[in-house]
């Protein structure tokens, strides 16, 4: 069976990135892939150490001549790297794991992915016009049409809108904007999770999805032509339905993943069952992404509290992905 080999970026140096990448490493892998960190050979020592955690993995220079199942790719090399407290120096070296992880993947060095948090604060010591990774993937590998989701094993969610303020929701939504969220979703578990005959479900704007619009109208403009759209295409989308009872449905098994119309819409029910194993992956790239679903949290890096679970299901993830892709 070829071997799948995906790139792990250490995401901001003075963030959890380190910290859960070294914890993460304890974890089995499956026999057909290796990782490569992308990242700083000194800080994961430095972290190691305070933490007293074990040997690192080797460092590595070329991919081209890797023969371990885990090594250090070094992008940088930071010194007095302070836990918690991000510079200039931290960020601009956060970017160059993310850059140089969508190039080998890219040029086929990587089979894919995995993300560990960034912060938009440090984005912008670095300079960067970008509040996210989302949108810097999209850029990066010119992809069209993009889409962020969450995987759960309980429940999968995508966003039709993502990082705006929820009073501006209702203007942005728009038939395409639902169609593209749902197009992505469907070959997204078509095609990378296998499921033969996916499931989506819509979740309504107001309540009770406005019930008949005495709450709203959003539903009878936006939301019902996009699903009778969808039913054009062949698109399985069925809604939109409350939404204070569907995501329970979803749960139960009655649908695959439910379309959100803005963050907190999905991240609420979405956290609330997968607060430590969730994953975070882009849609719509010619890669494989996927991300924990959390942030760079300052606050308890450097202390050894972190927890490693969304990175260890995020490569789970991104490795079922990449398998499934190689064999298509």
């Amino acid at each position: 069976m070829s071997q799948i080999r995906l790139g792990v970026t250490m995401g901001c140096p003075a963030g959890v990135g380190p910290e859960i990448i070294l914890k993460a490493l304890a974890h089995p892998l499956p026999a057909d892939l290796s990782l490569v960190i992308l990242g700083d050979p000194v800080v994961l020592e430095e972290r190691a150490r305070a933490l007293g955690m074990g040997e690192l993995p080797p460092v590595v220079e070329d991919l081209s001549r890797l023969e371990e199942r885990v090594a250090v790719l070094p992008l940088s090399r930071l010194s007095g790297v302070v836990p918690g407290v991000p510079n200039e120096e931290t960020a601009r070296a956060m970017v160059r794991y993310i850059k140089e992880g969508v190039r080998l993947c890219l040029e086929g060095a990587l089979s894919g992915l995995v993300t560990c948090p960034i912060s938009k604060a440090a984005l912008r010591l670095a300079e960067e016009p970008f509040p996210g990774h989302t949108e810097m993937l999209a850029a990066l590998t010119g992809a069209r049409e993009m889409a962020m989701a969450f995987y759960g094993e309980k429940l999968k969610i995508v966003l039709a809108t993502i990082h705006v303020p929820l009073s501006r929701v209702p203007e942005l939504l728009s038939v395409e904007k639902i169609l593209s969220a749902a197009r992505l979703a469907y070959r997204f578990l078509r095609d990378d999770l296998g499921i033969s005959s996916p499931r989506l479900a819509l979740a309504a704007l107001n309540p009770h999805a406005s019930e008949g619009g005495l709450f709203g109208e959003e539903e009878a403009r936006v939301l019902e032509p996009a699903v009778m759209k969808a039913a054009e295409e062949g698109l399985p989308l069925e809604g939109p339905f409350p939404a204070d009872s569907l995501f329970f449905r979803a749960v139960s098994g009655e649908f695959d993943l439910v379309v959100s119309l803005y963050h907190d819409q999905g991240l609420i029910p979405f956290k609330l069952l997968h607060f430590r194993d969730g994953v975070n992956l882009t849609l719509g790239l010619p890669i494989v992404r996927t991300s924990v679903d959390h942030g760079t949290a300052y606050d308890l890096a450097g202390k050894g509290l972190a927890d490693e679970a969304s990175l260890v299901a995020a490569i789970k993830l991104a490795h079922r992905m990449a398998r499934g892709r190689l064999n298509r």
